[in-house]
C-alpha cells in the first residue's frame, strides 16, 4: 500500500482523543499437517473505552488479563480480530502500513523492558533519531541537536549521545525508550508496564517524569501496570481488567474509596498499609483461591464467577453488561459491591462459599494476627450499600496487586 494513501474522514462518536468500541483479539491454535485451527486464546474479548485528550487512564489486573495486548491493539502493532478503534475522529481498525505511518507521529509507544527494547548495537543517537529518519523529518537545528534536546528533557546527559545501551542502568534505558517515544511529539502514548522491570528506588523518579512530560507537553497517557500504587499516582481514571474483559472502570478516587466489583475489592485488599500511624488498625485480606481460567476456554457468564464469593446462577448463565451505576462509575457485575443488589433474590452457590479465604490482619502485637475466615455472602449479611468495603477500615493506599 502506498505512503499516500487517504485516511478516511468520520466524525468521532464524542470529543475523546481515542475510542475502543467492541475490541476483540483471538489468537489462532493451529495443528495438525495442514494447521487448521482448533481453538483461540481469547486475549482481549470485547473492549469499549474512551480516553479523553490530556488525561491519564491506567489499566490494572493480573498477569494474563490482556493488559498488554489491548496496548499494541490500539497503538495497531497488532490486527484487531474484531472491534473498532478510533483515533481523532479516524478509524483506524484495519490500517494498513503505509496509511498508519502518518498516524505514528501521533500514537507512540513505551515498552515494558527497557533491556530488550533498545537495539544494543546502536548508539543512543541512532535510537533517539531514528524516529526522524523514518517519517522523513528533519528538526530545526538538526537531528543531533533535537536529539540531545530530548536527552535533557528526560533526565539524561546530551553528552552520552555516542554512547551504547549496555552503559546504562535500566532506568536511564527507560529514560532513552521515553524520549525515542515523545520524538516526535505524539499526542497519545501508551506505556506498557514502564516501571515494573526497574528497582523499586527508580520507579518513582520514572513516575514522576511521565507526569511532569504530561504537564510540560500536554500529553495524553494510557498506562498499563499491576501495581496499584502506580495506577494511584499517575491515573485519573482506572480500567480493571479480567481475563480479556473490562470488569470495572472508574475515576481515581471512586475506585480506591468504593470499589463496586467484588475483584477490584480483593486487589486492594492486598495493598499493603506502610503509614506507621496506621499499624493498629485491623484490616482483611481476600485471598482469592485457585487460578485464573484458561483464556483458551473461559467460563461462561460472567468471568470472575469461578473465584468470586457472591457468585449466583445468574453469574453462571448470564454475562453481565459494563454499566454505570454511578457517575463516572461503571461496573460489570450482578451482585456489586458498595450499590444495591441487582439481582437480589439469587441464592450464592455452594462453591462460591468456597472460592475465597479472609485472613484477618489484627493490629501489630496482636495474638489474633494471621487468622483465617470464610466470607459471608452479603446476601446472607445485609449492609448499607453506601457503607465501605467489609474489613476495610482504612483509604486504601498504593502497593502491589493480588495475585
Amino acid at each position: 500500500m502506498s505512503d499516500d494513501v487517504k485516511i478516511p474522514q468520520q466524525q468521532s462518536s464524542s470529543d475523546a482523543l481515542l475510542s475502543v468500541d467492541g475490541l476483540v483479539k483471538h489468537f489462532p491454535i493451529r495443528e495438525g499437517l495442514l494447521r487448521r485451527q482448533t481453538a483461540a486464546v481469547q486475549a482481549v474479548d470485547g473492549l469499549t473505552f474512551d480516553v479523553r485528550p490530556g488525561e491519564t487512564l491506567g489499566v490494572v489486573g493480573e498477569s494474563g488479563c490482556g493488559k498488554s495486548t489491548m496496548g499494541r491493539l490500539i497503538t495497531r502493532l497488532l490486527e484487531p480480530t474484531a472491534g473498532r478503534i478510533t483515533f481523532q475522529g479516524h478509524d483506524i481498525t484495519h490500517l494498513g502500513v503505509g496509511a498508519m505511518r502518518p498516524l505514528r507521529r501521533d500514537v507512540q509507544m513505551i515498552f515494558q523492558d527497557p533491556y530488550s527494547s533498545l537495539n544494543p548495537r546502536h548508539t543512543i543517537g541512532t535510537i533517539v533519531s531514528a524516529p526522524f529518519k523514518l517519517q522523513g523529518i528533519t528538526p530545526d537545528g538538526g537531528i543531533k541537536k533535537e536529539v540531545q534536546r530530548l536527552l535533557e528533557l528526560v533526565g539524561l546527559n546530551p553528552e552520552h549521545y555516542n554512547r551504547y545501551p549496555h552503559e546504562f542502568s535500566g532506568g536511564q534505558r527507560q529514560r532513552i525508550g521515553i524520549a525515542r517515544a515523545l520524538a516526535l511529539k505524539p499526542k497519545l502514548v501508551v506505556a506498557d508496564e514502564p516501571v515494573s522491570a526497574l528497582d523499586v528506588s527508580i520507579q518513582a523518579q520514572v513516575v514522576n517524569l511521565l507526569d511532569d512530560l504530561q504537564d510540560e507537553l500536554g500529553l495524553t497517557y494510557v498506562i498499563i501496570a499491576h501495581d496499584l500504587s502506580v495506577i494511584r499516582h499517575v491515573s485519573d481514571r482506572i480500567a480493571v481488567m479480567y481475563l480479556g474483559k473490562i470488569v470495572e472502570l472508574a475515576d481515581r478516587t471512586s475506585l480506591y474509596e468504593t470499589p463496586l466489583h467484588p475483584y477490584t475489592k480483593a486487589l486492594l485488599s492486598a495493598v499493603p498499609v506502610p503509614d506507621p500511624r496506621r499499624r493498629g488498625t485491623k484490616s482483611e485480606r481476600i485471598l482469592l483461591k485457585g487460578d485464573v481460567p484458561s483464556p483458551i476456554s473461559p467460563p461462561q457468564g460472567c468471568r470472575f464467577h469461578t473465584r468470586c464469593w457472591k457468585a449466583t446462577d445468574v453469574c453462571v448463565r448470564t454475562e453481565p453488561p459494563l454499566v454505570a451505576l454511578r457517575p463516572g462509575q461503571s461496573v460489570a457485575c450482578h451482585h456489586p459491591e458498595n450499590a444495591p443488589d441487582r439481582v437480589p433474590d439469587e441464592e450464592v452457590l455452594e462453591s462460591a462459599r468456597k472460592a475465597v479465604d479472609v485472613v484477618s490482619l489484627a493490629p501489630a502485637g496482636s495474638d489474633s494476627a494471621g487468622t483465617q475466615t470464610d466470607v459471608p455472602s452479603e446476601r446472607e449479611q445485609p449492609s448499607d450499600p453506601g457503607r465501605a468495603p467489609r474489613g476495610s477500615t482504612r483509604k486504601p493506599s498504593g502497593g502491589a496487586a493480588a495475585e
